[in-house]
């Protein structure tokens, strides 16, 4: 990343309230500070500039905090660790509210730092000092973030960020929220603070599962006949994805993955179900009804997944699953899912509990495992694109695969309905998954978020969205153009909100109205918009949008080659408006 070049500044002592709070971003490690600027945090972005030099961390400036957020939840997912983020009082907070629940929903770590007004009302400079102060302004978010603090001093203010790291950083990981009133961030230091050692304060080791539980599990899965192995959340370190491929060998059981979550799983090994969606399959359904033993590696949503399975059956199969998010759970929403019925619970990250199992295992002489008839790989075989028609999604998956050749990619984002079966997924960096809450607009900032953090890793970017998700949050292109981050984005044009076309449909029929009426309030059309056009306007390079199936393979051939050499490049492609969205699509998901 090209950082911004700041004017070295002769006072490099530590005179200002604020500057304790840059020291901290220092010495706590975060390697950069995204914001969209405002003057209740005037005092700490001077720090950050001309304190600490805009350097270790550097500031990225983006146009909007949804895309702020949004930057840093991308670069979590890729790095593992948190970035900083800056959020003007409560207005910036409230604009940057739905990316940080997307950081909650999805366990991401993230260090948010906001401002407020003076709370002493006897210094509050005029009527937007008023407007941005709030009681509490923590409270707006406390049911999403792992924790929040409001310090009234710079040593309550040291506690408050070794806190909000520590705690964002620890499974389940998740965004933390300081608020910096505006007096103590411009105040003069009266004393000197003393910032002690950091590593004394580092987020605790992942506990380790009980010895007892792993031998039970593992008992239980040796025994089983036809085990299934749900992967959820997952990390993306090598060492982890290895391990999980050789539980699966072992006990000879079927995977089934999820589109949500990333690639956790190779989707071309024959053990693998079928290709990942965001939502059981039937041929899934099936593999999993199945089962007679059951390991759920942090699946989300585990008790809706049985009941699909088992309902008809009258059975249930036997359900070990680990993981430690039950520890975030507190009602206000719904992202703890319904509560699943499981036989053995394991209290650890359930990386953690590769190891151990495996172990645990090796000890067990494993019965034969049935043949089965559905054991095939999922590997697409994809046949040649048909030229001279529209573009469909699956032109898109089979052409970015014939496309990247021997290029390494990975996936920041792909489109609701995306056809996984016409794009393997081999590797952990492959694809990362989605945004966590199911909004509109965070594809764009995440997308470049990991780009930054993939910058320098041999890895190509590549961001496919809808127009409606690219739309919502595409100012978020300019920071990669102003800071030379590589990225390729391909906005997959179909002029509508179409799956909620979808869902009018449905309602319209089964109210027997007419389902012709359907796109109103849905078709992003006359005037279209120029996507390519608004792309090139924030700094990046374009081509003629995509119109035919056959030119696909080409354009993205062009991006990759511009993206290998530090560009940043957009591919427009207007696919059929259906593709993917159907009533049939909606009644199997």
């Amino acid at each position: 990343m090209e950082r911004d070049i700041a004017v070295k500044s002769a006072d490099d002592q530590m005179k200002w309230g604020s500057d304790v709070a840059a020291e901290l971003l220092r010495r706590l490690g975060i390697e950069y500070v995204c914001i969209n600027p405002g003057s209740s945090f005037r005092g700490l972005h001077d720090s950050m500039v001309n304190y600490l030099g805009n350097e270790e961390p550097s500031l990225i400036l983006s146009l909007h905090e949804e895309s702020v957020v949004a930057i840093a939840h991308g670069y979590a997912k890729v790095a593992g660790k948190p970035m900083g983020v800056i959020l003007h009082s409560n207005v910036g907070l409230m604009l940057g509210m739905m990316s940080i629940f997307n950081a909650w929903c999805d366990r991401v770590p993230m260090l948010i730092l906001g401002a407020t007004g003076a709370v002493d009302t006897a210094v509050r400079r005029n009527w937007i000092d008023w407007l941005h102060t709030s009681r509490d302004q923590g409270a707006l978010i406390r049911n999403f973030v792992k924790w929040d603090e409001q310090p009234t001093s710079p040593t309550a203010t040291v506690d408050a960020m070794l806190r909000a790291y520590m705690h964002a950083c620890t499974a389940p990981c998740g965004p933390s929220y300081v608020a910096l009133d505006r007096r103590l961030q411009e105040d003069a230091l009266s004393k000197p603070i003393e910032i002690p050692d950091i590593s004394l304060f580092a987020p605790p080791h992942p506990p380790k599962p009980a010895t007892e539980v792993v031998e039970r599990a593992a008992t239980l899965l040796a025994q089983a006949q036809r085990p299934v192995i749900l992967i959820g959340r997952a990390s993306h370190a090598p060492a982890a994805w290895h391990a999980r491929v050789a539980l699966a060998e072992m006990l000879g059981a079927r995977v089934i993955t999820d589109l949500r979550f990333g690639a956790s799983f190779p989707t071309t090994h024959p053990l693998h179900g079928a290709p990942p969606d965001l939502f059981l399959t039937p041929r899934n359904r099936r593999i999993l009804a199945d089962a007679d033993a059951v390991l759920s590696l942090g699946w989300d949503d585990l008790a809706d997944v049985m009941r699909q399975a088992f309902t008809d059956s009258g059975r249930r199969a036997t359900v070990i699953h680990a993981s430690v998010d039950y520890q975030v759970h507190n009602g206000w929403s719904g992202d703890h899912q319904r509560l699943a019925a499981i036989d053995v619970r394991i209290a650890c990250e359930a990386d953690v509990l590769l190891e151990p199992l495996l172990h645990a295992l090796s000890k067990h002489d494993m019965p034969p495992k049935p043949a089965t008839t559905d054991r095939t790989a999922s590997a697409p075989q994809p046949g040649p694109i048909v030229a001279g028609r529209k573009p469909t999604l699956l032109d898109i998956g089979q052409a970015l695969l014939a496309a990247r050749a021997d290029r390494k990619l990975c996936l920041a984002r792909v489109p609701l309905n995306w056809p996984a079966g016409a794009y393997p997924f081999e590797d952990p960096m492959d694809y990362l998954g989605y945004d966590g809450g199911g909004g509109v607009g965070s594809g764009p900032g995440m997308t470049i978020g990991s780009a930054l953090a993939l910058k320098g890793s041999g890895r190509i970017p590549v961001g496919l969205m809808g127009d409606g998700e690219f739309i919502g949050g595409a100012t978020a292109l300019w920071t990669a153009a102003h800071y030379r981050i590589p990225v390729l984005i391909v906005v997959a044009n179909n002029r509508s909100y179409y799956t909620d076309e979808v869902q009018q449909e449905a309602v319209a029929v089964a109210r027997g109205r007419p389902p012709e009426n359907k796109w109103i309030g849905q078709r992003i059309d006359e005037p279209a918009i120029n996507i390519a056009g608004l792309a090139s306007d924030l700094g990046f390079a374009t081509e003629p949008v995509v119109r035919d199936s056959g030119d696909i393979q080409t354009a993205l051939e062009r991006g990759l080659d511009e993206v290998e050499k530090g560009g940043c490049y957009l591919i427009e492609i207007e696919i059929e408006p259906s593709d993917g969205s159907s009533l049939d699509w909606l009644n199997h998901h």
